[in-house]
């Protein structure tokens, strides 16, 4: 039996209200950290990598300093990682850099259930024990959690339900333009 996916699209962030919007994001994290020479930044591996790489190039066109840049792959610490049909393939991990006593700003993409952030609380113990962590995440799904996870900065606070995904289109990553899309998916 064949299943026909009807798929309906719609725009949360087009580039410029992005581009707004992660400027927004870096003014927040100067307030907070000033010139970060006590701070670190973490993408999250696989997506969150390239709004790092967009926040750390926007914080050193404000405020001048290089600030480091690691890349943090949380695979083999999901809680979900041996009970898949398929292995997960795994990302690089490049912290080139000691946590230890560093205010870490974990970044990701999409908040959803929390769960990747738990793991990568986990995976990041391995360099260091940090004074302070805070979050940053693009797309705040709200009402999903199945962990008590929130994040200190947020692009946009989006209401979703279970049946609908968030789809983070950046050039980055191969499209065309930047835009960002909730998606209904039925069947």
């Amino acid at each position: 039996m064949l299943t026909n996916l009807v798929m309906q699209k719609r725009l949360l962030l087009d580039p410029k209200r992005l581009q707004i919007t992660i400027d927004r994001l870096c003014h927040q994290l100067i307030e907070n950290h000033q010139d970060f020479s006590e701070s670190v930044i973490l993408g999250m591996q696989p997506r969150g990598i390239y709004l790092a790489e967009r926040i750390v190039a926007r914080l050193k066109e404000i405020i001048g300093n290089d600030i480091p840049l690691g890349y943090l792959d949380t695979t083999f610490y999901r809680d979900d990682f041996r009970r898949r049909d398929q292995p997960l393939k795994p990302n690089e991990t490049k912290v080139p850099f000691i946590i230890e006593n560093k205010k870490v700003i974990l970044i990701d993409d999409v908040l959803y259930t929390g769960r990747s952030v738990r793991a990568a609380l986990d995976a990041m113990i391995a360099f260091g024990r940090p004074h302070k962590v805070e979050f940053l995440v693009l797309i705040d799904r709200l009402y999903t959690r199945e962990i008590p996870v929130e994040a200190n900065y947020i692009g946009k606070k989006v209401n979703t339900l279970q049946s609908q995904k968030v789809l983070v289109e950046l050039s980055e990553q191969g499209s065309e333009e930047d835009n960002i899309w909730l998606m209904n998916i039925e069947q």
